[in-house]
């Protein structure tokens, strides 16, 4: 779709088209449509960092809870969404076994435990054992750090 197409889109149409833009986070697209038109791809992109870098901390922290955690539930219940689903499988995180998918568990809820908010990676370009060493790694971040980490990706 080129930006034109884009531009002309109704509230409603926009909202479908990038209302998971951000993981479950259809408040991004809904609040930057207003600065229609945009001259580009970059420019949606730049709206959609300017309203993250302006939320407070807790405002972060609420989109980075909408992440589903990596091998989790969800993804065991097919209850992922596409984009969640496909980038989960990329990583390999579909193909675990038992043992790995509990030890992918115990991961997630330490991560979440120390910092409030499920693990955030961009798994598909990532393998599954980079993923678990970065999560391993990313425990040792402070509660800011590991935010700014988290929403960078």
């Amino acid at each position: 779709m080129d930006i034109t197409a884009v531009n002309a889109l109704s509230y409603e149409d926009f909202l479908e088209i990038f209302g998971n833009v951000v993981e479950k986070c259809p408040i991004i697209p809904a609040a930057i449509w207003i600065h229609r038109p945009f001259t580009g791809l970059a420019d949606i992109e730049a709206h959609i960092s300017d309203f993250i870098d302006s939320l407070p901390e807790l405002g972060k922290e609420g989109i980075l809870r909408c992440h589903p955690d990596l091998a989790g539930r969800e993804l065991q219940r097919g209850a992922l969404t596409r984009d969640s689903q496909e980038e989960q499988h990329a990583a390999g995180f579909t193909d675990l076994q038992p043992a790995e998918v509990s030890r992918m568990r115990n991961h997630n809820s330490e991560y979440k435990e120390r910092f409030g908010f499920p693990f955030v990676i961009c798994a598909r370009l990532n393998t599954r054992q980079d993923v678990m060493r970065e999560l391993r790694q990313c425990l040792g971040n402070d509660r800011a750090a590991e935010r700014a980490r988290a929403i960078g990706e």
